[in-house]
This record gives structure tokens, C-alpha cells and sequence, in this order.
């Protein structure tokens, strides 16, 4: 992962050239972000994830790696899932926090910098978010942190299912 030391504004951000190189850069704290690339377990857990959602679910699709505007920050989480309703007919980033995150920790990736970009989206009126963080302490397997309406619940679930 890259990290920038430089403050930047959000409109500064989002004029920058690079912004959706792969992997994808995130405005976090005033700080640009690139996102680690994804490792297999990773990519496919996302394509799962975002497969099963949208199969089981009429009111909300769930999008990978789309680009949420919430002032002041630009993050780009692994899964957002968005009401039907609230998505925009024109191609772009979306404006607002979506109304669920699931965020997938790898192994290079800080656990602080998920949680920052996770607490904002809680206080811009997202109801639920997701933190899935295989790489916890061998005891807690693999952790899934669900932030709903300001509480965080954590429960646990077996690496193998």
C-alpha cells in the first residue's frame, strides 16, 4: 500500500489524473490511499459475497469497488450494497454513504484506516457495515465486525464454511 503524507482536499482528490488506477486510490482523513491489490482469497470472497447479495435481494444491488462521495472523504469499499432506488442513472461515483459496506481486510492492510473509513460512513446514515478480517488472531478464526445503527456487534465464523 501507498500512502501519501500530504493533506489534500476532497475537490483537490477528485480532480487528480490517477485517481482510478488499479488499484484504487481512497481520501481517508485527508490523506490519498491507494488500496493493497487483492489476493485470491480476496477477489473471490468479494465476487461471492457480491453474487450471493444480489441473488437474494430485489430492493438493493451490492457493486464491488465503487467510489461512495462523503465529504470530506472518497472511499472505495469492497462491497457497498445501495437501494434500488437511490442509485443514479448516470455512470460515476456515488454521492453519499451507501446503505451498506463490507469491507475485506488483507494482510498488508491497516485495520485503523478500515475502522476510520467505516466510523464516517456510520455517521453519514449508513445502517450496516461489515468487517471481514481473516487475518485476526489464530483464536477468533476469522472475525466479522457488524456496525448497525452505531453498535458494533462482532461475531465470529469458521474459516472453513
Amino acid at each position: 500500500m501507498t500512502l501519501a503524507l500530504a493533506t489534500l482536499t476532497l475537490e483537490a482528490f477528485l480532480a487528480q489524473a490517477n485517481l482510478e488506477e488499479s488499484p484504487a486510490w481512497e481520501l481517508i482523513d485527508g490523506r490519498k490511499i491507494q488500496k493493497p491489490m487483492p489476493t485470491l482469497f480476496h477477489s473471490r470472497l468479494q465476487r461471492n459475497l457480491v453474487n450471493w447479495l444480489n441473488a437474494h435481494s430485489e430492493a438493493f444491488e451490492a457493486i464491488q469497488e465503487l467510489r461512495c462521495v462523503i465529504p470530506p472523504h472518497s472511499p472505495v469499499p469492497d462491497i457497498v450494497t445501495i437501494a434500488h432506488d437511490r442509485l443514479p442513472n448516470q455512470d460515476g461515483s456515488f454521492h453519499g454513504a451507501p446503505d451498506w459496506l463490507i469491507e475485506i481486510r488483507s494482510p498488508d492492510q491497516s485495520t485503523l484506516t478500515l475502522q476510520a473509513k467505516i466510523l464516517h460512513c456510520l455517521q453519514n446514515a449508513i445502517q450496516s457495515a461489515w468487517l471481514i478480517d481473516r487475518w485476526s488472531s489464530p483464536w477468533e478464526n476469522c472475525a466479522i465486525a457488524l456496525a448497525r445503527l452505531g453498535t458494533i456487534v462482532t461475531s465470529i465464523i469458521n474459516r472453513t464454511t
